[in-house]
């Protein structure tokens, strides 16, 4: 149960990554033009999806304080890495993005770091 809290950290903080990229690529080009560059992230900041991945940080937030009560961070915190494997994998599903070798083996080293951080 003590390891739902990790999951958890890491379920919220994908969730705000992938709304994030989500929001600004349906926004569009970054502007040039210092005032309409506030408007884009006045916009952007207003955005219901925008706030709901805020709220997600803050939820992760709370999680993770929740498991350094019960872990030593050195044990919880090689687990956070799990958060770039579910990116990757996301923003190839709904992005499109490219999954290529060299980063299929960065996941795999990531994953044998967990693998092996957690048993010491």
């Amino acid at each position: 149960m003590n390891h739902l809290y990790i999951l958890l950290t890491i379920l919220f903080t994908v969730y705000g990554q992938i709304i994030i990229k989500w929001q600004v690529q349906l926004a569009g080009a970054f502007p040039q033009n210092g005032t309409e560059k506030v408007n884009f992230i006045i916009k952007l900041l207003l955005n219901p999806w925008v706030m709901s991945s805020f709220v997600c940080a803050f939820l992760a937030a709370l999680s993770w304080m929740a498991a350094m009560t019960k872990f030593p961070l050195s044990y919880a915190y090689p687990f956070m890495s799990l958060a770039f494997v579910l990116v990757m994998f996301l923003s190839a599903l709904f992005f499109k993005e490219p999954v290529t070798i060299p980063k299929t083996i960065g996941l795999a080293l990531i994953i044998l770091g967990i693998v092996i951080g957690s048993k010491g």
